[in-house]
């Protein structure tokens, strides 16, 4: 097949111009924006954006880069990238050489991962047609660092039909919620501390990896001067702060990555109220669609399919290899790493990654 030529930018895009590409795309992530690139800067990582704006559809990728230890090799990975106009043979071919150019050389990247948004089975991978070109290209599948499914609600429709699509169950705990006094309250970085406690009481609870406040701030910096990031708690009729979700938006897209709750707030359903507001309050903010992020273990795969939405599986990660030596051996020393943090944080094997299942595009630093 005949490749076109790909039109490299002599300059990078600036972050204002590359978070318009990506909010305009209605798969832009919010992991694409250039503030999660400010978020992983404090652990190491470097960005580069790759932007190939035409003439044909625009391709293009918010690319982390980070090279372990010693290794001479770079691990190159695009969150929920790339962000394409079009999602068909010629654009993935396209972006792939777009990538080569980009990544080989100075940066030295032994392979680069993406794990886009793409519906498996449908839409632009209707019959597998996704899955095949980026076959065709050279991608490889790869092990998964975010959520491989989640339930996603259209906002598009009136609140009525929203609160319909509830569970009755839930509507009614909904209510129980509201009759016990609970209260939602929104709140800036200063509470902050109240929800890493009650994300860590989730987190030994559940199982799963969690950061350091720090990163948590650090993201709150980075999303929440530009009214990208939200957070939201449940309290209790004295004002104890029960369930928190920390939402962060890109576009017309909101997401809850983090969340969690304590015992109490479960015992008078605190949780099934505040996720209900985050929904309503999303929808009259003007968002058209809420991600809930991940279904991580079958209970809050329950939890969340009673708020109605309609649950997607991905396409996956896929990797271009650059180095193959290289590939191999960053595989090796994530599998020790991932090892070694679980057995420090007391948790069993299993999951690849503390993204998996806490939405940290990128667990590596």
């Amino acid at each position: 097949m005949t490749q076109g030529p790909v039109h490299e930018v002599a300059v990078e895009p600036s972050a204002e111009a590359w978070d318009a590409v990506v909010e305009a795309n209605p798969l832009g992530s919010y992991l694409q924006l250039d503030a999660w690139a400010r978020v992983k800067a404090v652990n190491g990582w470097t960005s580069r954006r790759l932007l190939d704006a035409g003439p044909g559809p625009v391709v293009g990728a918010q690319v982390l880069l980070r090279r372990p230890g010693p290794l001479p090799w770079a691990f190159a990975y695009a969150p929920r990238g790339p962000v394409l106009e079009h999602w068909d043979e010629a654009s993935v071919r396209r972006f792939t050489e777009l990538a080569k150019a980009g990544l080989r050389g100075p940066a030295r990247a032994s392979h680069l991962r993406i794990d886009p948004e793409i519906e498996k089975g449908a839409g632009a991978d209707d019959g597998g047609a996704l899955t095949a070109a980026l076959r065709d290209a050279g991608w490889i599948a790869a092990p998964p660092i975010q959520p491989v499914s989640t339930r996603i609600i259209d906002l598009a429709t009136d609140e009525d039909a929203l609160w319909g699509d509830l569970r009755k169950k839930w509507r009614q705990y909904v209510n129980n919620a509201r009759r016990g006094g609970v209260q939602i309250v929104d709140a800036g970085p200063e509470r902050l501390d109240d929800f890493y406690r009650i994300y860590q009481e989730t987190a030994a609870r559940a199982g799963f990896l969690i950061r350091a406040l720090s990163a948590y701030r650090d993201i709150w910096d980075a999303y929440g001067p530009s009214g990208r990031a939200r957070l939201l708690f449940a309290e209790l009729p004295d004002g104890t702060p029960a369930a928190t979700l920390f939402l962060v938006r890109s576009g017309t897209r909101v997401v809850e990555p983090y969340g969690g709750m304590t015992a109490a707030g479960a015992d008078l359903r605190a949780n099934y109220l505040l996720k209900w507001e985050a929904i309503r309050s999303s929808r009259e903010a003007g968002a058209t669609s809420y991600d809930m992020w991940g279904l991580a273990h079958p209970g809050i795969a329950h939890f969340k399919t009673g708020f109605g939405g309609r649950e997607i599986g991905y396409v996956g990660a896929w990797d271009l290899v650059l180095d193959p030596l290289g590939r191999k051996t960053f595989q090796l020393a994530q599998q020790a790493r991932v090892r070694l943090a679980r057995r420090r944080h007391g948790l069993a094997g299993g999951g690849t990654t503390a993204a998996a299942y806490t939405g940290d595009g990128g667990a590596d630093g």
